[in-house]
């Protein structure tokens, strides 16, 4: 009877929580499906710029699962500086000369794959490459392709839990009500927080790129500082969206909630995923904070290029965060109207 009434009392507790039946039954189910669609995408068709090269061996690559497009190799060139294409190649001599992008190693693979297959077809007794990368090198691995990714996810995810948490510890404990019964407005308390957060951040990114970047050696041809300045914005719209989902959760179960339906999405739109196979999943990619900060990482590191190239990801970013500091303002209405 005792164990009846227990049993009972749970089953109603757990019907009551909406949020908790939804992290049972439905962030399984979206997560997996997110699964599904990254890793069973059609083997990635890379981009090619082909300039002189023998009419045998451009039939055995249009033969390929490629797009493949002749140009000049000024042109080629040009396109691969801007991305527009994975590879150049020509040959010179009876040896074809292979320049990839090298920043992506999905596309690398995909490049290496369809050459392979090609220069077998067309000479394989004497099948002589040369292969060269625009950014990078061929002793790069996939740690060090995904490491500006890595160090972007780590911050963002950290940064949010420990944020969010504490700011919600604040509330239910009763420190945010005491501020809010003082003279104070809603977003000096907001700034207050933010910035003393924000001290913190500060000395995590630091600690997070360096050991990455000087200890486990990722490779990287940019600027720290230029990295660091980057990830600390990206902790910063990790933190604004920490405190403002804080607020609309009673207990730290409930802000753990928010993880795969907040976190877990941007992991698989960020880069460590490729997505290119499917252009709404890149649009989607594109709502997401991480996606822009991970971008402007890989441009840093792997491609060695500056903060002006990455305008738009920064701008991003900080308009995230602004709105998200905005939100979060008018989300205290519910407990003090100033």
């Amino acid at each position: 009877m005792r164990l009846s009434a227990l049993i009972k009392r749970i089953v109603r507790q757990i019907i009551r929580d909406k949020r908790s039946i939804a992290l049972m039954f439905i962030a399984p189910v979206f997560v997996i499906t997110l699964l599904w669609l990254v890793l069973d995408l059609e083997d990635y068709e890379p981009t090619i710029a082909i300039y002189d090269i023998p009419n045998q061996l451009d039939t055995a690559l249009n033969d390929q699962t490629a797009t493949i497009i002749t140009m000049s190799e000024k042109e080629a060139l040009d396109a691969l500086e801007e991305q527009a294409v994975d590879a150049f190649a020509t040959v010179q001599g009876g040896t074809l000369y292979l320049k990839m992008e090298g920043s992506d190693p999905t596309a690398n693979g995909a490049v290496q794959r369809v050459f392979n297959q090609a220069m077998k077809e067309h000479n394989p007794s004497q099948a002589q490459m040369e292969v060269e990368f625009l950014y990078g090198s061929k002793n790069l691995n996939l740690f060090d392709h995904v490491g500006a990714v890595l160090i972007g996810f780590f911050v963002f995810f950290f940064t949010f839990i420990i944020g969010g948490v504490s700011f919600l510890r604040e509330r239910t404990q009763g420190t945010l009500e005491r501020l809010l019964a003082t003279p104070l407005k809603r977003w000096e308390i907001v700034a207050g927080y933010l910035i003393g957060f924000g001290i913190f951040i500060l000395i995590q990114s630091v600690i997070v790129a360096a050991y990455a970047i000087y200890v486990l050696d990722i490779y990287m041809v940019g600027s720290f500082l230029e990295v660091l300045f980057i990830t600390i914005l990206l902790a910063i719209a990790a933190l604004s969206m920490g405190t403002l989902l804080s607020a609309y959760a009673k207990n730290e179960f409930q802000m753990i909630q928010f993880i795969p339906i907040v976190i877990v999405p941007q992991v698989f739109f960020a880069g460590v995923f490729p997505i290119s196979g499917i252009p709404w999943l890149e649009v989607i990619g594109k709502l997401m904070p991480l996606y822009y900060g991970a971008d402007a990482l890989t441009a840093i590191m792997i491609r060695g290029e500056h903060l002006t190239n990455v305008v738009l990801d920064i701008t991003v970013l900080i308009g995230f965060s602004l709105l998200c500091i905005s939100l979060n303002i008018v989300a205290l209405k519910r407990y003090r109207s100033l």
